[in-house]
């Protein structure tokens, strides 16, 4: 189709060989465009059969083809074909390719093009410096940065966010606020974009109220749909449910109607603990969730597979995995983050035989499951305590689909082993890993060394995490709970001096009650302090207590090996 389309009467009619190429690079811009690169480098193909020679504005579409494709290969064709021709110095061209390398993940490559260039512009150090970020090197595009300043190169928008990309990633506070100072310098705080970028920013290093205040500093004209959506999904990554909610009540009576953006976002802010947020209890979050529903179905937003994997995933977390199912199956189009979704949402809430059967229902379907799917899978093992299926995935992962193991999936079967009681099989496969245990291993492994009576072991485990952080009071609580349990009261005195000498104190727990519907939140010692209905409260626990008491005076209370330390302090 594309040879008979060029060969035809209306272009066999120019004899200038220049038009000829520009309706060249008219149909792969086009095809580049439509995101049908095959195409874009099939016109190029009967272009040089043609005896028809590129242009600088040839070379950049054809770039950006083999960037959407990924494939070095073809783009190593290209950069060929552009050092044999004129145009192998020219600024946009190298940029182009610059860029193209990086998105086939070659940095060197990339990185060999750019210093090579004679010339480089803002958008070039640009390029450069994101595809440092994008591909995970923060520390390398901070550099960038400096030499870009070095060269008297002036930042402009996109290295400002390029840059706060990489700050986010690494949740480095201190960063945050220096890139925001020198973006105000240099003029850039008014650019809406840019403020938008500090909000999301300031959210992920933790300081929301430089969020609000960036988000507050932004005039009302010039606020947009993403200022509000950076505010509501900054508010929902803190675990604000009712910040979030009144935010985006905001953002209706200011005329902005919500997106799917917003709408995922508001369903994230659903997934928070109970605590996270003092007067709306686990069925008011459910509500909320399918007051959510409701307008994402009435406006036409239920069609995205975004927002369907959002409602998955609430509904999951919220415990309905019924409607959960429903969404999931009135879907016309699913990803594999859909099947994964509610393969998790299956084994989150104990439905381990339904997680299996979905698994293998999306491998008929010729569907190829990703380490994250796999991770599902192992969770619900884990939770399931099924040793010898965690095993079959597990080697699965490697055996049929060539999937590299992460220290996730080494976790789950760490922790399996060790509920199933199998603590020294557990510490030996711990320690054939070929990746570097994690805290979160060495936990699971002194938790069951503590339930299973391996003092030898919930030591060793013991040791590996104080050498990560001797500050945790956890790790006290549990060796001494562990000596406790053998009558050792040694080894619990000597945690005591352990967290005197340390200076660890052991925050003191949190505590949920429901009064009238309504779930509150509070610690020892709160006592009038932080609820209007606080005594109301107190009075429920007092009959709690006093009802336990008449439930436990005909229990024997003699044994001291039972000794409950989680409220050990110094």
């Amino acid at each position: 189709m594309v040879a008979s389309s060029i060969s035809s009467s209306s272009f066999k009619r120019f004899k200038n060989l220049s038009v000829k190429v520009d309706f060249y690079n008219y149909w792969i811009r086009d095809a580049v465009n439509q995101n049908d690169a095959h195409k874009a480098l099939f016109l190029f193909r009967d272009m040089k059969q043609n005896a028809l020679q590129p242009n600088n504005w040839t070379f950049p579409f054809l770039s950006k083809a083999c960037a959407f494709l990924s494939n070095l290969h073809l783009s190593q064709i290209i950069h060929a074909h552009i050092i044999k021709s004129p145009f192998c110095s020219n600024l946009f061209v190298q940029t182009a390719m610059v860029n193209t390398y990086l998105k086939c993940h070659q940095l060197d490559m990339a990185y060999n093009l750019f210093v090579e260039m004679p010339n480089r512009d803002v958008a070039s150090w640009n390029v450069m410096l994101l595809g440092f970020v994008q591909l995970g090197f923060s520390d390398r595009a901070f550099d960038i940065f400096q030499e870009m300043r070095s060269a008297g190169i002036m930042p402009d928008s996109v290295t400002i966010m390029g840059i706060c990309e990489g700050i986010s990633s690494m949740e480095n506070l201190r960063l945050a606020k220096v890139i925001h100072s020198f973006g105000i310098q240099v003029g850039l705080d008014t650019d809406v974009s840019v403020a938008n970028t500090w909000i999301s920013l300031y959210t992920k290093c933790g300081d929301l109220h430089m969020a609000v205040s960036v988000f507050d500093g932004i005039e009302v004209g010039l606020r947009s749909t993403v200022s509000w959506n950076s505010m509501i999904a900054g508010y929902a990554y803190a675990e604000k449910l009712i910040d979030a909610l009144n935010c985006y009540k905001l953002m209706l009576l200011d005329g902005f109607w919500p997106d799917i953006s917003t709408i995922v976002s508001l369903l994230s802010s659903c997934l928070q603990p109970v605590a996270a947020f003092q007067g709306c209890g686990q069925i008011g979050v459910l509500d909320v969730g399918k007051s959510i529903d409701a307008y994402a179905s009435s406006n036409c937003l239920k069609h995205n597979v975004v927002v369907c994997n959002a409602l998955i995933d609430m509904y999951a977390k919220c415990g309905s995995i019924c409607d959960a199912r429903e969404v999931f199956d009135a879907m016309a189009d699913r990803t594999i983050v859909s099947w994964t979704t509610m393969i998790a949402g299956f084994a989150l809430n104990g439905l381990f035989g339904e997680a299996f059967d979905l698994f293998y229902r999306m491998i008929d379907l010729g569907l190829k499951p990703n380490d994250i799917t796999f991770l599902a899978i192992l969770q619900a093992c884990t939770h399931g305590g099924l040793l010898e299926k965690g095993w079959e995935f597990f080697n699965m992962m490697t055996r049929n689909y060539k999937i590299n193991l992460g220290l996730d999936h080494y976790s789950c079967m760490a922790d399996l082993l060790g509920r199933k009681g199998m603590v020294k099989e557990a510490l030996e496969f711990i320690q054939g890993m070929p990746l570097k245990p994690d805290a979160a291993i060495w936990k699971a492994l002194l938790s069951a060394s503590k339930i299973h009576g391996n003092t030898e072991i919930g030591e060793y485990a013991a040791h590996k995490l104080f050498e990560m952080d001797p500050l945790v009071s956890f790790l006290y609580v549990e060796m001494a709970n562990i000596y406790a349990s053998e009558g050792r009261w040694s080894g619990v005195e000597k945690m005591r001096r352990m967290m005197r000498s340390s200076r660890v104190r052991k925050c003191p727990g949190q505590s949920l009650v429901e009064v009238n519907g309504t779930t509150y939140a509070f610690t020892v010692e709160e006592r009038g302090h932080s609820h209007s209905e606080m005594e109301l409260v107190y009075g429920v626990l007092e009959g709690l207590a006093s009802q336990s008491k008449e439930e436990d005076s005909s229990l024997s209370t003699h044994s001291n090996n039972n000794l409950d330390f989680e409220f050990l302090d110094v």
